[in-house]
């Protein structure tokens, strides 16, 4: 009875967390940034962490893409040496993590007596992210020096904060690809553009004036794009050479 007032009021701080990380997520188009201000929030909120760290797997490469900390960072990369730890099995395995004691720990004897020995660190939490980012995976990593260390409650601050970061990545990975989507949109428009003003100066084909527009791109190194977009303006194609250029 006496956790709840805590518990309520640190989902209350955390949705006050996520208001804010919202408007970062609005305002940044860089997953490395919106994950290391995770990060700082999951170990603000989370009282018994003390270093914080997110892991992706990308390419068959693991890699700490963002940690409050140099010791967490170097805490993953012996996971990523031995190829065992809680983070590469929340990966791998599509599991939440928890680890009482890593010093006696039966399921990563080296990983574990490795970190307590050379950094301490004697609990762990690593939760998956759940991504829409072709070929990549992630999880979030709490670490901490004292053995037992999170709770129910920590344990499920963590379950939110690596779904807000998965959310959060899937929301700047859509708004690429809706800025990707509107690029190729208008590089086609103009391309059209382009072989139809091609056509009726030069009586060409539209086979023929795409062959011209693809000739200029490479013979001027310059993109397909960027020649089509001049024709589509000028009503010619560019100069090459300091010429004008030939059909």
């Amino acid at each position: 009875m006496d956790e709840r007032p805590d518990l309520a009021g640190t989902l209350l701080a955390l949705a006050d967390d996520f208001v804010a990380l919202g408007r970062v997520t609005l305002a940044i188009a860089d997953e490395q940034d919106l994950l290391a201000a995770v990060a700082r929030v999951a170990q603000a909120r989370i009282e018994p962490a003390e270093w914080v760290s997110i892991t992706t797997l990308a390419g068959g490469e693991f890699r700490t893409m963002a940690s409050t900390d140099p010791r967490a960072e170097r805490a993953d990369a012996i996971q990523y040496a031995v190829g065992s730890g809680p983070c590469v099995d929340a990966i791998l395995e599509e599991n939440d993590v928890l680890v009482r004691d890593l010093r006696t720990d039966e399921r990563w004897p080296t990983f574990g007596r490795r970190v307590a020995d050379e950094f301490g660190v004697r609990s762990m939490m690593a939760f998956r992210l759940t991504m829409d980012v072709k070929d990549t995976i992630a999880a979030l990593n709490v670490f901490s020096c004292a053995v037992d260390a999170f709770d129910a409650g920590a344990v499920a601050t963590g379950r939110l904060m690596a779904t807000y970061s998965a959310l959060g990545l899937n929301s700047i990975a859509d708004r690429r690809r809706a800025e990707e989507l509107q690029q190729a949109l208008g590089t086609a428009r103009e391309i059209g553009i382009a072989i139809g003003v091609l056509m009726v100066n030069e009586q060409l084909t539209r086979e023929q004036a795409f062959d011209v527009l693809r000739a200029h791109s490479q013979d001027q190194n310059r993109k397909l794009r960027e020649i089509a977009a001049h024709v589509a303006e000028t009503g010619a194609l560019p100069h090459f050479n300091g010429h004008a250029a030939q059909s």
